[in-house]
């Protein structure tokens, strides 16, 4: 979802990228500025029950860079990928200093996703890709306006088309073209949904005023819902180790602009038939270094330390910023 209103839209107006003919890899210049305080003129680090870690702004003169809705790691906790709106891949390395806080960049290739003829298509009705997930030998990503989850190959979802689609178990009519499915996320394999695919609606809701929601595949296979707490909208999300959820949400509002925030679902929650709700961790407003906070994910380190990473979308807009924010799981993976 790139337009969090009309109003957002005129506020934060995108500027139109073309995409390629091809899915030839572009290599990206890139400028980095660390963010070394979360709150403004603020040295707190905590927020909530986060740690912040350290940040960083980044841009580059290549407009392809940008509009980045979703963010997978890989298990080196170092490079990842992540999926634009625009319709691309960007893969790329975090750098960190000597005390471990994000420092910068590298390696990063952005490259047209490609659709099931294997052409790429730059209409963005067709390919606004929101949400990312991987999978053993799976790149899934979940688009909007024309809603789907397509499954591509990895290695390979690079230079292929999606191989098949997990079949979305609500009625068309239900999805709202620019609220649909932007969380996409894999759950454990150890854990009761054995590795499924878990989808939530940004703002797609069903009779009781709640988000639509579905376990893809598995023993668990079948819809719940995520109760909405209005006016946030559920942008991404990630599993902790444990099984519980980690639902990124954002709102905007014309008193006090864009909010941030993340709620902590209980693994036993997400099941069929279930109206899921969660405690939450952090909730942040622009006295704190957020924009549009659309993609998160989460990563454990050698040592156990739970890592949270949450990027932004910023349109493609000079009004807004790529960001690149890390916080610590206070009391790690435990239920408060």
């Amino acid at each position: 979802m790139k337009r969090l209103s009309t109003l957002f839209a005129i506020a934060f107006a995108a500027t139109v990228v073309a995409a390629p003919s091809s899915a030839t890899s572009v290599a990206l210049e890139v400028e980095s500025r660390v963010i070394s305080h979360f709150g403004v003129g603020s040295s707190e680090r905590a927020f909530g029950k986060l740690e912040f870690v350290g940040g960083i702004t980044y841009s580059s003169p290549n407009s392809l860079l940008g509009a980045v809705s979703s963010i997978r790691f890989r298990p080196d906790g170092t490079h990842f990928v992540a999926g634009l709106d625009t319709g691309h891949w960007l893969t790329g390395a975090i750098q960190r200093d000597e005390e471990g806080a994000l420092a910068g960049l590298s390696e990063l290739h952005v490259t047209s996703m490609l659709n099931a003829e294997g052409q790429a298509n730059g209409k963005k009705v067709q390919m606004d890709a929101e949400g990312l997930a991987l999978a053993p030998g799976a790149a899934i990503v979940s688009y909007e306006q024309r809603h789907r989850v397509d499954v591509y190959p990895d290695p390979g979802f690079e230079t292929s088309g999606p191989k098949r689609s997990y079949q979305i178990p609500f009625p068309r009519a239900e999805l709202r073209s620019n609220r649909g499915f932007e969380t996409l996320v894999v759950a454990p394999s150890d854990g009761p949904l054995a590795g499924a695919p878990v989808i939530v609606a940004e703002r797609s809701l069903n009779k009781d005023g709640n988000l639509l929601a579905a376990v893809l595949d598995g023993p668990m296979k079948g819809t719940f819902s995520v109760v909405r707490n209005d006016p946030y909208d559920a942008t991404d999300g990630a599993f902790l180790p444990n099984g519980d959820l980690l639902l990124l949400e954002r709102r905007f509002r014309l008193s006090d602009g864009v909010g941030m925030r993340i709620r902590r679902i209980k693994a036993a929650d997400i099941r069929p038939g279930a109206v899921a709700d969660g405690e939450v961790l952090i909730d942040a407003d622009m006295s704190h270094q957020i924009d549009n906070m659309e993609g998160l994910d989460v990563v454990q380190l050698p040592d156990g330390d739970i890592r949270i990473i949450v990027v932004s979308d910023d349109n493609h807009s000079i009004l807004q910023r790529n960001l690149m924010l890390e916080f610590r799981l206070i009391g790690g993976t435990e239920h408060s």
